[in-house]
């Protein structure tokens, strides 16, 4: 029977209240990149590769619109992406959790290298199609089916289990610093070189995460031999989930979050040119502004510590990122836009931050990989699910009826999860 007790360092010390989290070690939220240098080097790395990929998603979205005019098939291609992630990512789990995971990343960043790289050649030679994006999104998307699971479950090897909330939310902030960089490059870089340019810049900032990873030096990690076959590893990992009530109220939140909440960033480059009529620097500007505030949320919480529940902030990052999808959904001015998207990134992160660093705080270490490739398949894997139905809906009723529906289930969902099930506001 699987152990599916907490880690011991997640135990209150007398005088803690029930279900609280101890008082933080540490109050600045650069400390984890202070203490630990090979952390240092992995998130100045994968920050500066995000500007890079941020670059090519406002690219990628805005010659898709182009190329096709259709929501639709802007919805197509993304799904595309993340279609693998659901065909591959759990077996990918079992890897994770077998092979030296340093060692994956090195491999699976230089995949998605290759990907940067067809896309600029296509886009730059002019014979760029639909068919030929797909094709590309679903070769990226197979590397990214290992490599987000397995870059996920790597994090804890760089910090370990102490400061392993402090990490994800620092990393997350670092995506999201991208997200805000990234966009404001892209449209620059447009309007001064052409499309094709962003997708050679993130080819080169994945050279940057590359040699990041090369520098980072790793304790010899032995890994107990094991007699089950991937089949029957896959079906531990999905044991512990289904026994575990945290672990799988935690998963199903993400799930939903991932087809109803997140389609949004899907269907921006519709909003920006139908909804506000504006240009593919009205794009940028939306995404910077989502990633203002994601980086402001990431920081947030790191700030706060283990002073209060986490599952207590979850509850209110879910209601309030439903509710700010709403009241994006009737917005028409591009500032009033720009604001919901500011505190829309907001919550977006903590909810995204909190469940990631709970799944790992209470997840053993021999099933991480497992439980992370768990939360990329509904994270990363169901976004298809997301994107073909809020494309569908867009092409039907316009984006802003699509974002709307979509916060809408949000909320109802979130209340039937926190207000019947207190496991998750315990935590």
């Amino acid at each position: 029977m699987l152990d599916t007790t907490p880690p011991a360092t997640l135990t209150p010390p007398r005088g803690t209240p029930s279900g609280a989290i101890a008082a933080p070690r540490y109050r600045n939220p650069f400390s984890v990149l202070i203490k630990h240098r090979n952390f240092r080097i992995f998130w100045f790395g994968q920050t500066g590769s995000l500007i890079g990929t941020w670059m090519q998603q406002v690219a990628l979205g805005w010659v898709v619109l182009e190329l096709t005019n259709s929501p639709f098939l802007v919805g197509v291609e993304a799904a595309a992406g993340s279609l693998p992630v659901l065909l591959f990512t759990l077996f990918a789990g079992v890897l994770a959790d077998r092979r030296d995971k340093l060692v994956l990343v090195r491999i699976t960043q230089s995949l998605l290298l290759f990907e940067a790289t067809l896309l600029w050649w296509f886009n730059w030679t002019g014979h760029v199609t639909i068919a030929i994006l797909i094709g590309i999104a679903l070769f990226g998307g197979t590397a990214n089916a290992f490599d987000i699971p397995t870059r996920q479950a790597l994090i804890i090897e760089l910090v370990g289990r102490d400061d392993i909330v402090d990490a994800i939310a620092l990393n997350s902030s670092g995506f999201n610093l991208a997200r805000i960089i990234g966009p404001s490059f892209a449209a620059i870089i447009i309007d001064r070189l052409g499309l094709a340019w962003c997708f050679a810049a993130n080819a080169l900032s994945y050279l940057l995460v590359l040699l990041s990873l090369f520098v980072i030096r790793l304790p010899k990690k032995i890994i107990e031999a094991t007699t089950l076959s991937p089949t029957e590893g896959f079906l531990e990992g999905i044991r512990f989930m289904r026994k575990s009530r945290e672990v799988s109220l935690l998963v199903s939140l993400v799930t939903v979050y991932s087809i109803f909440g997140i389609p949004y960033l899907v269907l921006m480059p519709v909003i920006a040119r139908n909804t506000l009529h504006g240009t593919a620097g009205t794009y940028g500007l939306l995404l910077a502004s989502v990633g203002l505030g994601a980086v402001t949320g990431a920081f947030a919480l790191a700030m706060i510590g283990r002073r209060v529940r986490r599952g207590r902030v979850h509850a209110a990052a879910a209601f309030s990122f439903s509710a700010l999808l709403v009241a994006f959904s009737f917005s028409r001015n591009l500032w009033l836009s720009v604001a919901l998207l500011f505190a829309t990134g907001c919550t977006m992160i903590l909810n995204n931050a909190l469940a990631n660093g709970l799944l790992q705080t209470i997840t053993p270490d021999h099933l991480r990989g497992r439980v992370m490739s768990a939360y990329a398949f509904v994270f990363v894997g169901m976004a298809p699910v997301g994107s073909l139905l809020s494309g569908s809906v867009a092409s039907a009723l316009g984006a802003p009826a699509a974002i709307g529906i979509g916060g809408g289930v949000l909320m109802l969902f979130a209340l039937w999860v926190f207000g019947k099930r207190p496991e998750l506001r315990r935590l």
